[in-house]
């Protein structure tokens, strides 16, 4: 209809599509050395919990509230100590989830804007610049 609103959720594709990018993003997560040890031993909480969330925010079901409440992204964040490097392998793997699921547009390009903004958001750590001239001696 013209004039019709439609979620993202809707336009990626629903609660199937969710499912599919939160596996696709894990696994990306369970082969990434630094990411993998930031996350327990069992993964399957987390991926439940993201899975929830993602459809929630994006305008689908409000599971995640009706199970765990308000969000609290960074305070939920804030025992790992995440940096830039960590920000962006994990950035990275989830915008690349997004291609591997086949997310089209518009929905694509809201959810990279909303993970790029919410991926700065998390970071806790300042990691020490390098100098351009250390590690090297005269």
């Amino acid at each position: 209809m013209p004039g019709e609103e439609h979620s993202i959720y809707e336009l990626a594709g629903g609660e199937a599509t969710f499912a599919r990018l939160v596996d696709a993003f894990y696994t990306r997560v369970e082969a990434d050395p630094m990411l993998r040890s930031m996350f327990p031993d069992d993964l399957e909480a987390g991926k439940h919990w993201q899975f929830l969330f993602l459809m929630q925010y994006f305008g689908g079901p409000t599971r995640y509230a009706e199970e765990r409440g308000h969000p609290r992204l960074r305070m939920r964040h804030q025992p790992f100590p995440i940096g830039l490097a960590a920000r962006d392998a994990w950035l990275g793997h989830m915008l690349a989830a997004i291609d591997a699921v086949g997310i089209a547009e518009p929905a694509r390009s809201a959810m990279r804007q909303y993970f790029v903004s919410a991926s700065a958001f998390m970071v806790n750590t300042v990691e020490p610049q390098q100098n351009a001239s250390e590690g090297t001696k005269a």
